[in-house]
């Protein structure tokens, strides 16, 4: 079983992605997704959205990164993949499931569904332009507005050379709305040879055990349930293994969530790194009545000083914190 970390754009950057992993249970993660259009992009686009590239390809935990790509163009998706690979990149992701309108609109993420044909070629391509050492993977959705060509899609990826398939098991009209359509993994994973990962739904341990017998398969990519609860991997590990694990309280997420905003503060701006605690504050609600608390304290404060006053820490601090 491989238990993986999604790349929720606007939420799981760099910062999210080493705290996270820095819990334990994750065996891979995902770049947000890096837009492709017309040309390849330089590398200071990788060094924004991908800098573990410049670390081994892994978080400071060691967890390998991928890199992930979103676009329409066969060969331009090859080529930058291939310069991708030229920097370190262990795995090129490609993105078929990312429902933002702005980017269906042109002719990105989710919208590719209703042509299998261009999955295909794009696969294909990449697969051939990339190193063969190198894997290539991709996630999707279960279709755009309905889920008639799910399984032709995820045939179309197979057969043009990815050995992995992550499916967000919902449409992308269903957004994420609950339920999520486990059962459709199950008929993915039946008609395609290749590894294939359940996603969506799954905030609880109760959910993966659920999940997993409905759609059969031992993988799973976890997104928002692991944001909210941030050792369900961990969780999820440990009782695949025959094991019971003391959930993380509150007191031991503490020097994690202070780790989370020192690292916000050197990398954004003041005006900005306030928004990115309460992003996160906000999905803790969910699992953690102490994180409500916080965040209504926190809700309509912007002074990067006086957060820190708030939850107790200097800044700068001359080390990381440990979360051990």
């Amino acid at each position: 079983m491989q238990i993986a970390l999604a790349p929720m754009e606007g939420l799981v950057d760099e910062i999210l992605r080493d705290v996270l992993t820095r819990v334990g249970g994750i065996d891979w993660c995902v770049t947000e997704f890096i837009r492709v259009t017309e040309r390849v992009l330089p590398a200071s686009t990788y060094e924004k959205l991908a800098p573990e590239l410049f670390s081994a390809a892994q978080t400071a935990a060691g967890t390998p990164v991928r890199v992930q790509f979103l676009g329409s163009d066969p060969q331009c998706l090859a080529d930058n993949a291939a310069f991708a690979c030229t920097l370190g990149a262990p795995v090129i992701d490609l993105n078929f499931g990312c429902p933002a309108k702005t980017v269906n609109k042109s002719r990105g993420g989710a919208v590719l569904l209703k042509e299998p044909e261009l999955l295909h070629a794009i696969v294909r391509e990449v697969r051939r332009t990339v190193p063969a050492a190198i894997a290539v993977t991709a996630k999707m959705r279960l279709g755009f507005d309905h889920k008639d060509y799910a399984l032709e899609c995820a045939e179309a990826l197979a057969e043009g050379g990815v050995a992995q398939i992550v499916v967000h098991a919902r449409t992308k009209v269903e957004g994420y709305k609950p339920p999520a359509h486990w059962e459709w993994v199950a008929r993915v994973q039946e008609a395609v040879r290749v590894p294939v990962f359940a996603n969506g739904e799954v905030w609880t341990l109760d959910d993966w055990q659920r999940c997993r017998e409905v759609s059969g398969v031992e993988n799973i990519m976890l997104g928002r349930g692991l944001v909210a609860r941030p050792d369900l991997a961990r969780q999820i590990a440990a009782a695949r293994a025959g094991q019971v694990l003391a959930p993380m309280d509150w007191l031991a997420l503490q020097p994690l969530l202070a780790d989370f905003w020192l690292q916000a503060r050197r990398k954004m701006s003041p005006r900005y790194a306030p928004g990115r605690l309460k992003q996160w504050l906000a999905m803790l609600t969910r699992s953690y009545p102490e994180a409500t608390a916080l965040f209504n304290l926190l809700r309509r404060e912007n002074d990067c000083e006086r957060i820190d006053a708030l939850l107790g820490i200097e800044f700068p601090v001359p080390q990381r914190l440990s979360i051990a």
